[in-house]
């Protein structure tokens, strides 16, 4: 898509924000820089931004106080980043499992990045990034029992994008392209301006001389 394409794609999302969410490994944040640097956005990591919030890394955050603590200050910093806009912003995994989440992430368009699982265990085998949800005797059965859970609130998200290792911009690429089929059309102005029937019969352009409303 050219450059010209890619602000005309801009101009049309009028500084709505993206979400792109998906499964950890799923290369949220890796995706979100090229596609953030198409449409002249600024790229957010929500985990980055709630560990800065909290100053404390997520591991931490999750041994000291629990998954419950964890998931609320993810809401917190959440609502805070919806009232911003013009942002890619690359969320945790779990942030669809809160239905007061949706409330926030559906103030803009939500991008699921959808990979296949063996994909995603590679990957997350091969990042130092600590997991506590996959800090599991099976780390490949715990991925798979989040992932049925999840799948169901992953779609719906207003764009499904499936990938299988490509780099981030060829899925960038594919994402600006789907982008245009999930937004609106803005709507044209009449090319006649609409005519009023009176109680008489003949037409109006206006409300004048329409009989008021005695109700």
């Amino acid at each position: 898509m050219a450059a010209a394409a890619h602000l005309a794609l801009a101009k049309r999302l009028q500084g709505v924000n993206l979400y792109l969410v998906g499964m950890m490994g799923a290369g949220k944040s890796a995706v979100a820089a090229p596609l953030a640097a198409a449409l002249g956005y600024r790229v957010v990591d929500a985990d980055a931004v709630l560990e800065a919030s909290a100053g404390r890394g997520i591991a931490e955050i999750f041994a000291s106080d629990g998954e419950q603590a964890f998931r609320d200050l993810e809401t917190a910093v959440l609502a805070q980043i919806a009232g911003w806009h013009s942002l890619v912003v690359a969320t945790g995994g779990g942030v669809v499992s809160r239905h007061q989440n949706w409330g926030h992430l559906h103030q803009g368009l939500v991008v699921w990045l959808d990979a296949p699982e063996a994909l995603l265990l590679e990957r997350l085998r091969q990042d130092p990034t600590p997991r506590p949800l996959l800090a599991d005797p099976d780390p490949a059965a715990r991925l798979r029992a989040l992932l049925e859970a999840r799948r169901p609130l992953y779609s719906q998200a207003d764009l499904r994008i499936s990938q299988d290792g490509e780099p981030p911009e060829v899925v960038a690429q594919r994402l600006l392209e789907a982008l245009p089929s999930v937004l609106r059309e803005p709507l044209s102005p009449p090319e006649q301006p609409a005519l009023l029937r009176h109680q008489d019969g003949g037409l109006s352009p206006s409300l004048d001389g329409l009989p008021a409303d005695r109700s």
